[in-house]
């Protein structure tokens, strides 16, 4: 369990990363700082909050808690990018950071403690928090550009009404065993 729960969690990462990198794609700058509603969040800060978390997460996380003293959370929620060059760059340096630090990792270190906040956390506790956070906030990455390209969207799974052809040529292959997002 201990080799495969690494293996299986780097490749979830990357496919909500791809879910990330297929929103950015579909949207203009414009449309990633489209705000619904002043409660809401644009997918401009939603990119913002994950890679302030990524970088304070991940950086030294075997050795310092992974709220850092340089963190700035709540500027995290101020629209600041300038381009999309720019949130790019901020995108892919989250994920950089947070690939850096769990894909040399051993099993062993699993049962490691490290902190957040002075919570301790097994590494596996602590990937797990990490990768229901960033799925949340991907999926609303999603959920926004769907809202805002309507029919245009282009679909990042199982097209609407495609469902029965999609199982139909699952179910006309062998069984074997992968990760789902191996044919992605």
């Amino acid at each position: 369990m201990e080799s495969s729960y690494l293996s299986s969690t780097i490749k979830q990462f990357e496919y909500y990363k791809s879910l990330g990198d297929k929103t950015i794609n579909q949207l203009s700058f414009k449309e990633l700082q489209w705000q619904p509603n002043e409660a809401s969040n644009t997918v401009s800060v939603v990119i913002k909050h994950m890679v302030g978390n990524m970088l304070s997460r991940w950086t030294n996380f075997l050795t310092e808690d992974g709220e850092k003293t340089w963190r700035t959370r709540d500027a995290e929620f101020q629209e600041t990018y300038t381009n999309k060059e720019e949130l790019l760059a901020a995108w892919e340096n989250g994920w950089l950071c947070l690939f850096t630090a769990i894909k040399p990792l051993k099993p062993e270190d699993l049962e490691r403690i490290i902190y957040i906040r002075n919570q301790g956390h097994t590494v596996t506790e602590a990937i797990n928090r990490q990768l229901a956070h960033y799925s949340y906030h991907v999926g609303q990455m999603v959920f926004l550009g769907k809202l805002l390209k309507g029919n245009n969207w282009q679909s990042l799974s199982i097209p609407k009404g495609k469902s029965a052809t999609y199982n139909q040529e699952k179910f006309s292959k062998e069984k074997e065993r992968k990760h789902f997002t191996d044919d992605l």
